[in-house]
């Protein structure tokens, strides 16, 4: 570990900030993506707040290169606007130690300037030591929430490409950007950040019209890489990103709040 960075330890306060996501930054990202930004509007795609929540923490002094994205839930108190400024709040809530490392669990909420939260994104992520590269075991999974691959409705497809990955994730962890970190990590290639693909996610959910205030869990399954082609499916309240052979990258399940 770097002198600068700080060995992650329950309890540990972020740096309160001050952030927005502008009109434009959400047009270049989600049009880098292949989504058209328009379906969401005035309103700020959530699944941007995944990366925000972790770049809180590398502000604060928690690397965050390696790391590779568990669970995920998404808190929406209600929708963020474009350009609105939000006050950052986040700590690390637990540090386990598990076969591989050890996983981080931490909860950042983004509050807007009446004090008032907008979003919370909570997040379990495995920390990999690098003494144990073929070690498997990242702790106990969640059971699949689809499993009956028939059952979906399929939407839109979309075609990763190195360019298409590297023009949304270029900082942060390499691992999402660089062939060498990713093989050094385990990995054929580089792979999608977790927040990336819960965009097409959000695109199919806001096109369908997005409730108001909603949470969703999500569950990251299996490596997206930068060269693959993935799908948007649907059933009932549950959502995925398929990859080409059928097999489940990423899972989301919905509810009201």
């Amino acid at each position: 570990m770097s002198a600068s960075w700080i060995d992650p330890y329950a309890g540990f306060q972020y740096e309160e900030d001050i952030i927005t996501v502008s009109a434009e930054h959400q047009r270049d990202k989600l049009s880098t993506c292949g989504i058209t930004p328009e379906v969401f509007g005035a309103q700020v795609d959530p699944a941007f707040f995944i990366g925000i929540a972790i770049h809180a923490g590398i502000r604060s002094g928690i690397t965050a290169e390696g790391n590779v994205n568990m669970v995920q839930q998404v808190l929406q108190h209600r929708a963020a606007r474009l350009d609105e400024p939000l006050t950052v709040r986040g700590e690390i809530t637990d540090v386990k130690p598990v076969p591989r490392g050890r996983t981080l669990h931490t909860s950042v909420t983004f509050f807007d300037a009446g004090g008032a939260p907008v979003i919370t994104a909570n997040r379990v992520s495995l920390k990999p030591d690098a003494d144990k590269a073929g070690v498997r075991g990242a702790g106990e999974r969640p059971p699949p929430l689809i499993t009956d691959l028939a059952g979906l409705a399929l939407h839109d497809v979309y075609q990763l490409t190195p360019d298409v990955v590297k023009g949304y994730s270029s900082e942060g962890n390499s691992i999402h950007y660089e062939q060498a970190a990713a093989e050094k990590a385990g990995f054929r290639a580089p792979l999608i950040g977790g927040g990336m693909g819960v965009h097409y996610l959000m695109a199919q959910l806001w096109s369908a019209g997005a409730p108001a205030a909603f949470a969703m869990d999500i569950y990251f399954r299996r490596p997206i890489f930068w060269d693959e082609q993935v799908q948007v499916a649907s059933v009932e309240r549950i959502m995925a990103l398929l990859k080409a052979d059928g097999k489940v990258g990423t899972e989301l399940a919905l509810s009201e709040i």
